[in-house]
């Protein structure tokens, strides 16, 4: 092998780059110019703001409904922005029942469910009380939300005077059952159809419990 034949490798070597730098130049500036768009779209891109779970019903619901995980859903909303009352997990809310119906992605609230929060902002003092009217398919034409007047009608006009008394005036209707007119169990005891939740004043609690014992129970819808 010639004494020159290695420097002459050499410096085609040493070449070799600077050819292929030129043959591909504008690919190398294409992918460099990506590149440092890429960058600064990266660096000016601002963070995802930061969002708060909240339950909201993965359908739409009827009052009334037993809730299950299948009825539940989560969705994110920003930080701050989740309304009170709402709830961050799906496992409480299973097996509760909803006092009213419910959209697909409304969020379930306290005062969605059957419970303590259906009281939410009612005066100091009020209580929820369960009614059962004498004519369960009544309990159909009231809605949560309605006024009613609650009437007791004693008496059958024979061996005892008939008579009627007001117990509450203009309470409005929390929560009442899908399903009027059910009919005594094998063990005598009614089932929670045909009731009605009302919100009343603690006097007029004390005339409503029991009331059903002493006649039979009315409602009266008022404007």
């Amino acid at each position: 092998m010639p004494l020159d034949a290695a420097p002459s490798r050499t410096a085609r070597l040493a070449v070799m780059p600077r050819r292929i730098l030129r043959r591909h130049y504008r690919l190398m500036a294409a992918l460099l110019l990506c590149a440092a768009a890429a960058l600064a779209v990266h660096h000016f891109t601002p963070a995802p703001p930061p969002t708060d779970a909240v339950v909201v019903a993965a359908a739409d619901l009827p009052a009334g409904t037993v809730l299950s995980a299948a009825d539940l859903a989560l969705a994110q909303l920003p930080a701050g922005a989740v309304p009170a009352g709402s709830a961050a997990s799906t496992q409480p809310l299973v097996g509760q029942r909803l006092a009213t119906a419910l959209r697909a992605g409304s969020p379930v609230f306290d005062t969605s469910i059957v419970g303590p929060g259906l009281l939410a902002g009612a005066p100091q003092g009020t209580v929820a009380v369960p009614v059962r009217p004498a004519d369960p398919s009544t309990v159909q034409l009231v809605s949560p939300g309605q006024l009613v007047d609650i009437v007791l009608s004693s008496g059958n006009g024979f061996d005892e005077p008939a008579g009627s008394t007001v117990l509450a005036r203009a309470v409005p209707v929390l929560w009442k059952a899908d399903d009027g007119g059910a009919s005594p169990t094998l063990l005598g005891s009614q089932e929670p159809d045909g009731l009605v939740v009302v919100a009343a004043a603690p006097s007029d609690a004390t005339n409503l419990a029991g009331a059903s014992s002493r006649g039979n129970i009315f409602l009266v819808l008022v404007g």
